[in-house]
């Protein structure tokens, strides 16, 4: 399996990144967009000249030409931070961690939406599908063979593809696991992270767990959504999800938070889980 790439590697990566001339950054984000030079600056409202001299390094964008570009190109909050930095503007978009202060609002917010959507386990990760904070009910759920996959940081993508964590009693097996590398693969197109890169790396090369068939089954409900089967002391349980993430964000953190709820997929299902214990706060 292949190993975490280390903070440090990052910071160097995201120094890298900000070294590099801001044209080359932004031709990079047009091309992932697949966008010509063309489309570009007529959705920019600006000449085509102009933007090859950006691109070429033989003009020098004001900020808010870099913030309508990266506007036009759909660029998350924290490249566009990088980009900003590497043409020689301070960033504009504050991070903090949740737990900082001033982002108590915020997770308070969280939290409530989390408890709201007891008795169906519900889960908030960052942009690394790692856990930040999860409902009572989601505990009932959680069980792996390695415990080392418990600890926190807790990658709930890695948690439920790895052949000791969760693999083992996810019925259609299969399915889930094409539903959630293709998702991790359009947020690495949609991102250029290089730790989601890596992470789908890593678990597109996870062997399945015995007994499971490679084939999709493509059993869903009418394309809209991938179900979850579970196999679980209580009997199998199937659950459908939708993610939520914050419409008006002001701090990277948030855009880059989701927040994911489970929801019964049968009377059965829905019956268990009420019948479940949940630990006291």
């Amino acid at each position: 399996m292949a190993r975490p790439t280390s903070p440090a590697k990052f910071s160097g990566m995201i120094e890298t990144l900000q070294n590099r001339p801001v044209g080359d950054h932004l031709r990079e984000w047009r091309q992932r967009r697949r966008l010509s030079q063309l489309d570009l600056a007529l959705d920019a409202e600006i000449s085509t000249r102009h933007l090859s001299f950006i691109e070429t390094g033989r003009s020098q964008p004001s900020r808010d030409m870099v913030l309508r570009l990266a506007d036009q190109l759909e660029i998350p909050q924290r490249e566009r931070n990088v980009i900003l930095v590497s043409a020689g503007f301070a960033p504009v978009f504050p991070e903090r961690p949740l737990d900082h202060p001033g982002m108590a609002a915020a997770r308070q917010a969280v939290e409530l939406v989390l408890a709201a959507h007891e008795p169906w386990p519900a889960l908030a990760v960052d942009r690394h599908w790692n856990l930040v904070a999860a409902n009572r009910a989601v505990g009932a759920l959680l069980a792996a063979e390695d415990q080392s996959l418990l600890q926190p940081p807790v990658n709930i993508l890695r948690l439920s593809l790895h052949p000791r964590g969760l693999a083992p009693i996810i019925v259609n097996f299969a399915d889930w696991r094409a539903h959630a590398l293709e998702r991790l693969h359009r947020q690495v197109a949609a991102s250029a992270d290089p730790a989601l890169a890596a992470l789908h790396a890593e678990l597109s090369a996870l062997p399945s767990p015995p007994g499971v068939a490679r084939d999709v089954a493509h059993q869903d409900f009418g394309g809209v959504a991938v179900p979850l089967t579970l196999r679980t002391p209580m009997g199998e349980l199937n659950f459908f999800s939708t993610v939520t993430v914050f419409g008006t964000p002001v701090d990277v953190t948030l855009t880059e938070l989701a927040i994911e709820s489970f929801f019964p997929a049968d009377p059965q299902t829905a019956e268990a889980l009420r019948r479940v214990q949940l630990p006291s706060h």
